[in-house]
């Protein structure tokens, strides 16, 4: 068994058939995921994945009619069948299944839900590279839904990191519209400078992440000034490292930024230090 899903009240394995051509969220977009991770019996923060998957549902127009209390408690039952040395992805979504009233409108009523949770390993490998995308930029508010987890938002990310791999990089930086830095293809981004931590400042192009917020939270606990401003691309040519936050590896350290090499530098490490000690406290397995 590698996959667990939710769904219309039971547990599945694999990979079940929840979609329809004619379902709003296949063709029109009405779809929005979360995801959190569970490893070592560990899950940190789950609850603010859940709540954030409530919120970005109704963000989206939708209606849903799970609560993140709910969700949390069918996170910790799907987690607990797979044991406590799996390495886990957990992923609740939601979608909507008809319109509304006028051609593409949606129906926030026919609002559905599943929890995905499957096997994927932590990262151990030390090789993040990334570039600065060129054929892409992070949305306005006012362009797409950039306050919603909205699955709709992803394939612009993807066009970003095919030009990245296709240059030779792993990932890669994200401007938004006026041309600062606001993320990567897939993660938070931070910069080591002078001993201080440097992170764009949320500003609505982006979403700042569990992770993300976490990892500040814990570097200002234990005394490192996190700084969240305003960050121009010609910083990161000279910042003294840079490391990442997400979801899919929590903390990880830039070891290239356009050719740079660059080396895991100690405030990247103490922030991955700092992160797994907390992670560790909250066992559920």
């Amino acid at each position: 068994m590698d996959t667990l899903t939710f769904w219309n009240g039971t547990w599945h394995e694999g990979n079940p058939a929840v979609l329809g051509p004619r379902d709003h969220a296949m063709w029109l977009g009405s779809i929005i995921f979360d995801g959190g991770r569970s490893f070592g019996g560990c899950a940190p923060d789950l609850d603010q994945h859940a709540a954030r998957a409530v919120q970005s549902a109704r963000n989206l127009g939708l209606n849903p009619k799970q609560t993140p209390t709910e969700i949390l408690a069918l996170m910790h039952e799907g987690i607990r069948r797979f044991g406590p040395d799996a390495e886990l992805y957990v992923r609740p979504m939601f979608w909507a299944t008809k319109g509304g009233h006028g051609p593409i409108s949606v129906d926030g009523d026919s609002c559905e839900f599943l929890l995905c949770i499957y096997i994927s390993p932590m990262p151990t490998a030390t090789n993040l590279t990334l570039g600065l995308c060129r054929s892409i930029r992070r949305p306005t508010p006012e362009s797409a839904p950039t306050n919603a987890k909205a699955s709709a938002l992803y394939p612009n990310s993807a066009r970003g990191v095919a030009e990245m791999q296709a240059r030779g990089f792993v990932n890669g930086v994200v401007l938004d519209a006026l041309g600062n830095v606001a993320e990567t293809c897939s993660s938070n981004i931070f910069l080591g400078i002078g001993g201080k931590v440097v992170t764009p400042v949320p500003n609505g192009t982006f979403l700042a992440g569990v992770t993300r917020n976490r990892t500040i939270q814990l570097l200002r606990d234990a005394g490192v000034e996190v700084q969240e401003r305003t960050v121009h691309p010609s910083e990161l040519d000279t910042a003294d490292e840079l490391f990442t936050t997400g979801n899919a590896g929590k903390v990880q350290p830039v070891v290239g930024y356009e050719g740079r090499s660059l080396q895991p530098g100690p405030l990247g490490r103490k922030a991955a230090e700092l992160y797994m000690a907390y992670a560790r406290t909250q066992r559920i397995v």
